[in-house]
């Protein structure tokens, strides 16, 4: 269990790194003695540069084109657009029921316990700082916490709490989902329960976006039904209503810029940067720190607070923080010449804190001196003394949890809504089912034979045959699916033109190591003598498995795995979609070479991706799968799962599942060895 203090995000990366690996099949053991083959470890990394740099690119010349105060509002209106295209569409708005289940009593304010609903019994902790004495409405601040264990009770979260309310603020903190009173699975077994904060944030997160959900919409709508609850209040003037938050809350602070439009101060602190500094920077951010398509739609961070122009914003950075400053001062620079366009230049400013990433002082000062300097409700300028609370004091349940109230679970909705899905699919033909995968999958068109360099081969890896020639096929610009042919003498030029059939086998983790240790290869390469022997790593698997986002953080759940596969939806174009266009352009080249006739083959994680090429492509005639995933289905009504994101396509749901794909197989002898469920 986390230390129920402020947790900073490289404190929830190294918790929940390699000891919360996953494990979604039966991995085969690998030889000690000998190491997996990865020649290119950098390529994934420097592919997803080049792709988001040129969707910052996209960003840039839009406001270059920018010359006048109606270019101005236009482009403010276009990035809202945009910005419900990625987080919405939000549900209709339901009763809050909120009540107040006690009363902190403090010198110069209260401190209310507040349940509310946000979605039908869906429960949402909070605390309201109400001052004494109030004889006129007085403003109101939303407070977004960051990825702390105790959520709206830490230090940082009450600090800014209670010295907002000393000022005169009517100041409404809640808990994040995951965290505070809000966790999610601690009914879970705890060799399975997904770690509070980001552990829970990235387990019912990338669940849901199979069904078309995503997680900091739903962390979003907390915030705006947070805002409905505060503006109920007859303390609260709804003409000076701000928002600020830290961290995970400076996140939150930011998507609430974008979507609700009734702010009018904002003060997000240590997150505003740019989505390129975070790629090259190596700093994976969980799921709601990652919309869908915002890339795509050449958004970035300072886009959001551009839909909050031309009303006053402060951007809280840190000198020393992981979320770099260059870029805070990038997103800055952008929003400054909107303002300056806007006629209210005065009404944007960046305040660089000289310390590492936290809501301390010197930032909670400069968020109080720019909410005054609007308000005009406080001169101070300085922090008042504090009363920092027992959590148990700021407990709005019996027990700490609401869970003890029988709320709703994230999960539960999930379940509901992939059951409605179900009776909503379409009943697939070959022919629709392609079209749904292509759509799913945002699958490019293939063009011509890919390129390939011959790599030279490694002697003594004791694979089934004695020799192996290495092609690096160039699916796409600089990005290759690595092809081990197997036969009896290597060759060290292009693979000979043959009429023979072709196996392909995509692998699991790594063709080297599995040509060792998975006797599928050896069963079918003996079953078949006259077919050629062919191994696929496609990309960010096996010879390019990535080695970024720190030491063997690849397959933990914070890991390089999940960093590209999240910036593969954000770029609107799903990581196994990729890893799936990989295989189809290798079964291209091997076309090139005579093998018209391939029985593919994969096991695992590689299954996924063989299935739909399998689908797509003529060239395929037989398919065998071990350890193939049984449906997407398994995964979203499975509390417990432990397939990772890399193998999920965005909204799969709403058009097919993976046993329409294998229905469809038959007709190509799919065989399949020992399928998994969601928790294999």
């Amino acid at each position: 269990m986390f230390d129920r203090t402020l947790l900073s995000r490289r404190d929830c990366l190294s918790l929940i790194g390699a000891a919360t690996l996953l494990a979604p099949v039966r991995a085969s053991a690998q030889s000690p003695a000998m190491a997996p083959l990865n020649r290119f470890p950098r390529m994934v990394q420097e592919h997803f540069v080049t792709r988001v740099r040129e969707a910052e690119a996209i960003g840039g010349k839009r406001r270059a084109g920018l010359n006048s105060k109606a270019d101005a509002e236009n482009y403010v209106k276009d990035v809202r657009r945009r910005i419900a295209d990625c987080f919405g569409p939000f549900p209709g708005k339901t009763p809050l029921n909120a009540r107040i289940t006690g009363v902190v009593d403090r010198d110069a304010y209260t401190i209310e316990k507040v349940l509310f609903e946000s979605r039908p019994g869906f429960l949402v902790s909070a605390n309201v700082y109400v001052p004494k004495g109030i004889t006129a409405p007085r403003p109101g601040v939303v407070g977004s916490c960051g990825h702390s264990s105790n959520g709206k009770a830490a230090e940082a979260y009450q600090a800014f709490a209670q010295g907002l309310a000393r000022q005169g603020y009517v100041t409404l903190i809640f808990d994040p989902i995951g965290q505070g009173e809000r966790v999610q699975y601690s009914h879970i077994d705890i060799k399975h329960r997904p770690r509070v904060g980001v552990g829970e944030h990235l387990h019912a997160g990338n669940q849901q976006f199979l069904v078309g959900e995503f997680f900091g919409s739903w962390r979003a709508w907390d915030g705006i039904r947070a805002l409905d609850y505060l503006l109920t209040r007859k303390e609260v003037d709804p003409t000076r209503v701000g928002i600020t938050g830290n961290s995970g809350g400076g996140t939150m602070s930011t998507w609430l810029c974008g979507v609700e439009g009734r702010w009018t101060m904002a003060a997000p602190a240590c997150f505003v940067t740019t989505f390129r500094r975070n790629l090259e920077n190596e700093l994976p951010a969980d799921t709601e720190q990652c919309p869908p398509r915002v890339l795509a739609h050449g958004l970035d961070h300072a886009d959001f607070l551009a839909a909050m122009a031309p009303k006053p914003v402060v951007i809280l950075a840190k000198e020393q923080d992981f979320f770099d400053v260059r870029g805070s001062e990038e997103a800055f620079a952008r929003l400054k010449e909107l303002y300056k366009l806007l006629g209210a230049e005065e009404n944007i400013k960046l305040h660089t804190g000289p310390t590492d990433h936290g809501y301390s002082i010197e930032n909670r000062e400069a968020m109080y001196r720019w909410f005054n300097a609007i308000t005009k409700i406080s001169d101070a300028t300085m922090e008042p003394k504090l009363t920092i609370e027992k959590d148990e004091t700021l407990y709005c349940t019996p027990n700490g949890q609401v869970a003890e109230l029988k709320s709703r679970t994230v999960y539960s909705f999930t379940v509901d809504r992939s059951r409605e899905l179900s009776l909503q699919r379409p009943k697939h033909d070959a022919a629709s089912l392609s079209r749904a995968l292509r759509d799913a999958l945002k699958m490019p068109e293939a063009k011509g034979v890919p390129e390939f360099r011959i790599l030279r081969g490694i002697a003594g890896r004791k694979y089934p045959k004695p020799a192996a020639s290495v092609y690096a096929v160039e699916t796409e610009p600089n990005v290759f699916g690595l092809v081990y042919r197997l036969a009896d003498k290597r060759l060290d030029s292009r693979p000979s033109q043959s009429k023979e059939p072709a196996i392909l086998y995509v692998s699991h983790h790594s063709a080297d190591t599995e040509l060792r240790d998975e006797p599928l290869i050896a069963e079918i390469a003996k079953a078949e003598p006259k077919s050629v022997l062919y191994t696929l790593d496609v990309r960010g698997i096996g010879e390019s498995r990535p080695d970024t986002c720190g030491a063997n953080q690849f397959l933990s759940q914070y890991g390089s795995d999940y960093f590209y596969a999240i910036h593969a939806i954000m770029l609107d174009r799903p990581y196994v979609g990729q890893k799936t266009f990989d295989v189809l352009r290798v079964l291209d080249w091997l076309a090139n070479f005579g093998h018209s006739e391939v029985h593919l083959v994969a096991k695992g994680w590689g299954a996924i991706p063989a299935t739909f090429a399998a689908v797509l492509s003529d060239r395929v005639k037989r398919v065998t799968l071990k350890n193939a995933l049984t449906s997407y289905t398994a995964i979203a009504e499975s509390e417990d799962y432990d397939w990772p994101l890399s193998a999920l396509v965005p909204n799969a749901l709403a058009s097919f599942d993976l046993p329409d794909c294998y229905r469809i197989l038959t007709a190509k002898k799919l065989r399949s060895i020992d399928p998994t469920g969601a928790h294999s």
